[in-house]
């Protein structure tokens, strides 16, 4: 496991520094932000990818399932931009209604789509908290890229930096998974990751099928993420390889994406 794992804060500070430099660009190529913009992250974590927008004067909402990960985006949040227009939620987004949040110009998901069970369905209900004219972002790793599985967060060495392997039929990935000494739950995790993990073919898919169009689309043969970790520069996937379904997942480490409706 990275240390960035463990190390919630300097997570938080990471997201912020690549939505600030690359998804915040990324989206205005489709939709201007402004002081009057709404943004809604579904899957906020601790509020990383937030701050960014809160310092343009965006008013956001942010929504998550797990409860400390959103009191540490509290807290994180009221540090780096103190006296901010957000409101951030620890429900399940089913359960809240536009009568609560409203409608927003831009909603979000980086890293979150691979976690979410019946995208089919969930694609369908971001419908309810859009703007006529607004967009949804998506940055996530193809399932079948070299660490889809999310297998990083192994405490194992070994494990966590092992690519590919979550490819496996369940029962051997269980099997290496408990033979490198990992903890019950974290096998758990990965195999809950492996249920949902999402290829960009089955995401453009039900993209289409849910009434949405591509605005923007993006394949990175180096995730843009992995400046901030790495020191790596970003860079586009080759046409020739991104073109042909399937085999580009293999070597695509994030995939951008904008959508509007049809």
């Amino acid at each position: 496991m990275q240390k960035r794992h463990k190390d919630r804060k300097r997570y938080f500070i990471e997201q912020g520094i690549t939505t600030k430099k690359c998804v915040s660009p990324y989206i205005e190529e489709v939709i201007k932000i402004t002081k009057d913009s709404r943004i809604l992250e579904i899957g906020c974590g601790e509020g990383g990818n937030i701050p960014p927008f809160l310092e343009l004067g965006c008013e956001v909402v942010g929504v998550d399932l797990n409860t400390k990960q959103i009191n540490n985006a509290k807290v994180y949040i009221a540090e780096a931009v103190p006296n901010a227009n957000i409101r951030l939620l620890n429900e399940d987004i089913y359960e809240v209604s536009t009568d609560e949040i409203g409608l927003f110009d831009v909603i979000m998901l980086r890293d979150v789509i691979e976690h979410i069970p019946h995208q089919d369905k969930f694609l369908k209900h971001l419908h309810t908290f859009l703007k006529p004219m607004g967009k949804v972002f998506f940055g996530f790793p193809p399932w079948w890229m070299p660490f889809g599985g999310h297998q990083q967060i192994c405490q194992s060495r070994f494990l966590s930096k092992l690519p590919y392997y979550h490819l496996l039929p369940t029962g051997l990935y269980k099997y290496i998974l408990k033979l490198g000494g990992e903890a019950e739950s974290t096998i758990d995790s990965l195999i809950e990751i492996k249920e949902t993990g999402i290829s960009t073919n089955r995401f453009e898919r039900i993209v289409r099928d849910n009434g949405f169009q591509f605005e923007k689309k993006t394949f990175y043969l180096i995730n843009p993420n992995y400046e901030t970790k790495f020191g790596l520069q970003p860079r586009v996937q080759a046409s020739i390889i991104s073109a042909i379904p399937y085999l580009r997942d293999f070597v695509t480490t994030c995939c951008y994406a904008v959508i509007g409706r049809k």
